[in-house]
């Protein structure tokens, strides 16, 4: 160990420390994104000295991918030549200033958005050569420190009395994407707008798809839904409240069957006055505590000593599988709570707040897409058999020093990367040499 300082000077040649962005932007090209972004009604600029709309877009991927969670987080791209000359933005915002963001997203009405993510979601879809698919829908709350419109206080288990926003999602289970994105209003009940989101999800994003189960917790358990999706013949698990008629019920069963140690479940028909008369299937899984201490569910009767061990967990279906079957399908919809961290904690979604509701609903769409193009990376040009976070793929392909140097007429990115994994390197843009459409995913 030495004191002695080491001297540094100035240079003004053009660095950046996200060379490996060049692969996104590769993907961008070849996937076909930018070719659909050119046929969406996007906010126009109001002079020819306006900036690209689709710039505007990319730059704001770019600048969530890069770890961005507000706006003023834009001077990853404001600041950056190299990254200008990777995606080729001649104009993108001027240094020192985030109004052209701003105002790019405060140009989106609820029209604009209706018209413009439905039809970008759905053309990514129809570039996923899947027939069948698992749809989980979930909602979650986004925390708001401001003014904006449609934040309110309603339920939010982290920040009791803060305003929030409340979105409603829905993801594609096989291919760990996401199909649609709502903002609503932070006092929205779960199943609120419920039928319009799924309408759209259903009709316009995936018309030409089927989709074979949908599952959902228990904030969306209703008669309403149950018909609206029989109606649509699609099949369900959904799990249950636990209103106090359902718990007795469950509290009389007696034929219940072990499965496991310390798992046994059981089931039977349930109809109530709200379902119209209809009789429902009930699938009830009871796990003991004492054999199964991190079990999930809930503990029902502390009153009852030979009850008081097990937690309950009851689900509505209109499968005719094995009650085995239905519980291990639902425990699949796990995965969507890893996607809404993966999205409130590396992509976020809990910034890039406007006071305008429609603009911060444009920018919250805007970032599920991006996380969709990353889900595409990683699946296809990566092939990870685990799910890397971003965080970690930040650091593994993105984080690459470079600069760009001159051969006669043409420009070349110099990528910092030792020896060693150049060939990993080469892997990956050979994989991006022959990415096709429709897109090549392993499901």
């Amino acid at each position: 160990m030495s004191d002695e300082l080491i001297r540094f000077a100035y240079t003004d040649k053009k660095i950046s420390a996200w060379g490996g962005m060049r692969i996104m932007k590769e993907l961008l090209v070849r996937s076909g994104v930018l070719d659909c972004l050119k046929e969406l009604d996007l906010p126009k600029p109001g002079s020819n000295a306006g900036y690209d709309p689709i710039a505007v877009l990319e730059s704001f991927m770019v600048c969530v991918w890069l770890g961005g969670v507000r706006f003023a987080h834009t001077a990853f791209v404001r600041f950056d030549e190299v990254l200008k000359e990777i995606f080729g933005w001649k104009r993108v915002v001027p240094q020192g200033g985030i109004s052209t963001f701003t105002r790019f997203f405060r140009r989106f009405t609820q029209k604009r958005n209706t018209a413009v993510f439905p039809a970008l979601f759905g053309w990514f879809f129809t570039q996923i050569k899947l027939r069948r698919y698992t749809i989980d829908l979930d909602s979650s709350v986004l925390t708001r420190y401001g003014e904006q419109q449609g934040a309110e206080v309603g339920y939010n288990p982290t920040k009791p009395g803060r305003a929030s926003h409340h979105p409603l999602i829905a993801f594609v289970s096989e291919v760990r994407m996401v199909a649609n994105a709502w903002l609503r209003s932070g006092d929205s009940a779960t199943t609120n707008n419920v039928f319009g989101f799924l309408r759209e999800t259903i009709d316009r994003v995936l018309p030409e798809k089927e989709i074979g189960l949908l599952r959902a917790d228990s904030g969306f358990f209703g008669g309403k839904l149950f018909e609206f999706l029989e109606e649509r013949k699609i099949n369900y698990i959904i799990a249950c409240r636990m209103y106090p008629p359902l718990k007795r019920r469950i509290r009389a069963l007696k034929d219940w069957v072990v499965v496991d140690r310390g798992i046994e479940i059981a089931e039977f028909d349930y109809e109530t006055s709200r379902w119209f008369g209809a009789s429902r299937r009930m699938v009830v899984v009871r796990q003991s505590v004492a054999a199964r201490p991190t079990a999930g569910g809930k503990t029902l009767f502390d009153d009852d000593q030979a009850l008081a061990d097990y937690r309950y967990q009851c689900y509505v279906t209109n499968l005719d599988l094995p009650v085995v079957s239905v519980w291990q399908l639902y425990r699949g919809r796990s995965d969507a709570e890893n996607r809404i961290k993966e999205l409130k904690y590396d992509f976020g979604m809990k910034g890039f707040s406007l006071n305008d509701f429609w603009a911060t609903e444009a920018a919250f769409r805007m970032v599920c897409f991006s996380y969709n193009l990353m889900a595409l990376f990683r699946q296809v040009i990566l092939k990870a058999d685990s799910v890397p976070m971003l965080s970690t793929l930040r650091l593994k392909c993105f984080a690459i020093g470079s600069y760009l140097r001159t051969k006669g007429r043409e420009k070349i990115l110099m990528l910092s990367v030792k020896m060693e994994r150049r060939a990993w390197m080469d892997g990956l843009f050979s994989e991006l040499a022959t990415f096709t459409q429709p897109f090549p995913l392993r499901i």
